[in-house]
């Protein structure tokens, strides 16, 4: 199933990417969908090329029930992006893979931060797959709207996290 989002914020490049990699933003993230941020590592110099991997517990409460029957209450995912150093205009890209432990899906997405003057246009665009046989379809059907309001949310919160910051 394909995800696309795209969002503008009215900041620059550079402190939308910051906010992104700022580890007590993942955490104010992760509580906000009811969450935990278990661990929280970025790789490299933030100016260049790097990446950050976050794990996180979310509870499945708001999962399709044929998902929860797969991974039960909680669910551990780790999410990894590795990010390109700065386009000359400042414009950022991030590949982003979600690992969720014990249920079958893989997510893989591309987002980039596109310089727009003094905004950052936020672009996302995915893919959910499943490796069940026969039901893989289904699981990735009813599991992308979840997975894409999950990496939505970061653009949401994003912009509340600048304004209050």
């Amino acid at each position: 199933m394909a995800l696309s989002a795209t969002t503008t914020l009215p900041h620059a490049v550079d402190s939308v990417a910051a906010v992104f990699i700022n580890e007590d933003f993942q955490r104010h993230t992760s509580q906000f969908v009811g969450g935990t941020l278990e661990s929280f590592e970025v790789a490299g110099d933030v100016d260049g090329v790097f990446s950050t991997t976050s794990v996180r517990t979310l509870p499945t409460t708001r999962l399709p029930e044929i998902a929860r029957k797969f991974v039960g209450e909680k669910l551990t995912v780790t999410q990894v992006e590795n990010w390109d150093a700065p386009a000359a205009d400042g414009s950022r890209q991030s590949n982003i893979t979600l690992k969720i432990a014990g249920a079958p899906l893989d997510v893989t997405a591309v987002q980039r931060l596109v310089s727009e003057g003094g905004s950052t246009r936020i672009e996302l665009e995915g893919n959910v797959t499943s490796s069940v046989p026969f039901l893989g379809g289904k699981i990735a059907e009813a599991a992308e709207p979840m997975v894409a309001k999950a990496l939505n949310i970061q653009s949401q919160q994003a912009q509340a996290w600048l304004e209050s910051h």
